[in-house]
């Protein structure tokens, strides 16, 4: 991965050129909590998926994240510094408008940079984020909690149990996620959202109990339409293949 300096943060990147003569528009992919660039896009072959349909493909693991910097912080992780931290590796790379992927954590983030910055966002898909984008304030605070006990076999929470293993397994630093948890907290009321004017999808596993409703984010959005993922719950959405042609579809659209 690369590395630049976003306001003092380091933040790892990645830029990955499309593998076809037809070139496309480039995507840039924000991640959800507790993942990374590669657990996200890479392993999932989000990344040969849409280099193989001519994109240029741009992503990075968000700050407390993979191998950039971790603050402990809570104040570090406001959404919308994190939007900024998108916006600026678009600077960093001379990237004038970019159609952006979002999943859970990186949807928030991606709406939060498409309302700071419309002109760069061509079009927005929101995976694993819906109604709650403007209902809830991100994952519950009790994630945050589950990051600081002395080890999973303390929690009985099947959902606290479920992100504190998912954070173990990618080896990350677990005050630097409690501190993502609790700064992450802001929303958008559904007139902030209905501001968005880019093309949007909000794609959402039908056995997802995280996100809130797809179709009703859908409906505050002037361009936005609703994807069910069917059968996938939050975590096994992400690389699913229907989602996938979901999106390569509505990145056609744009085309």
């Amino acid at each position: 991965m690369h590395h630049f300096s976003s306001d003092g943060v380091d933040i790892a990147y990645v830029d990955a050129a499309p593998t076809t003569a037809d070139r496309r528009q480039p995507i840039l992919l924000v991640h959800g909590f507790a993942s990374s660039y590669s657990t996200n896009w890479l392993h999932t072959h989000w990344t040969r998926t849409l280099t193989h349909d001519g994109r240029r493909v741009v992503g990075f693991d968000n700050r407390g994240h993979g191998k950039s910097g971790k603050p402990h912080d809570p104040a570090a992780y406001d959404t919308r510094i994190m939007a900024d931290d998108a916006a600026r590796l678009l600077d960093h790379l001379g990237i004038e408008r970019a159609d952006v992927m979002g999943y859970s954590m990186g949807a928030r983030i991606s709406a939060f940079l498409a309302r700071a910055h419309p002109d760069r966002v061509r079009s927005v898909v929101f995976g694993g984020l819906g109604s709650h984008l403007v209902e809830g304030v991100g994952l519950p605070p009790g994630i945050a909690d589950a990051m600081e006990v002395a080890s999973l076999d303390d929690l009985t929470d099947p959902t606290q149990r479920m992100f504190r293993a998912f954070a173990e397994q990618g080896k990350n630093d677990l005050v630097a996620l409690a501190a993502c948890i609790r700064g992450t907290r802001q929303t958008l009321t559904p007139e902030q959202v209905g501001a968005i004017r880019a093309p949007a999808l909000v794609a959402i596993g039908t056995k997802d109990h995280i996100a809130g409703d797809a179709k009703a984010l859908a409906a505050m959005l002037p361009e936005g339409r609703a994807f069910a993922i069917e059968g996938r719950d939050h975590n096994l959405a992400v690389g699913d293949k229907t989602y996938k042609s979901a999106v390569l579809a509505f990145l056609e659209d744009r085309a």
